[in-house]
């Protein structure tokens, strides 16, 4: 099938992380962005979850525990993208994680997306972002997607709360 496309309705389901500690994993992931634990794998994995799915990312250090981070410069994750609901949510979110005091790594709007960029305590690189609505998506003029990076800016995101 030399023209084949993969369907429009599929989608990502999950993703698995190796991590070093899986307490110190479970306090980034749930503790601080808000993911639910849904259940532990013996000691040394757990799947974590939002709204009640079986899991959205499962961490485990079958092959990583006490390791030190994965070399930046060599093939791997990027890092793995959220989708939140709205730009509300991701302005809650990023305000939640300044309070606390942990550093974002990024914030970009990309004309289809905003987005904000932090790395887990293994230094895997995690993406918070909303989707602009489709009809504001930049296009050129051949009618392509034409995205961009861009500053986000933060005082425009954080009015969502006002």
């Amino acid at each position: 099938m030399e023209n084949y496309q993969i369907p429009s309705a599929t989608r990502i389901g999950h993703v698995h992380l190796k991590v070093s500690d899986l307490e110190r994993s479970l306090e980034f992931y749930c503790g601080l962005l808000g993911f639910e634990l849904t259940m532990r794998y013996g000691r040394d994995a757990a799947f974590i979850s939002a709204g009640g799915y079986h899991h959205h990312i499962g961490l485990n250090t079958w092959q990583s525990k006490g390791s030190g981070p994965a070399p930046k410069h060599y093939p791997g994750l990027f890092h793995t993208a959220v989708l939140l609901p709205s730009r509300k949510d991701l302005a809650a979110l990023t305000k939640r994680i300044l309070e606390k005091g942990y550093p974002l790594t990024g914030a970009a709007d990309h004309g289809v997306s905003e987005a904000i960029y932090l790395d887990d305590p293994d230094q895997n690189g995690v993406e918070l972002y909303w989707d602009k609505p489709k009809d504001l998506w930049p296009k050129d003029q051949d009618g392509n997607i034409d995205m961009y990076t861009r500053s986000l800016i933060m005082h425009s995101l954080f009015a969502e709360l006002e």
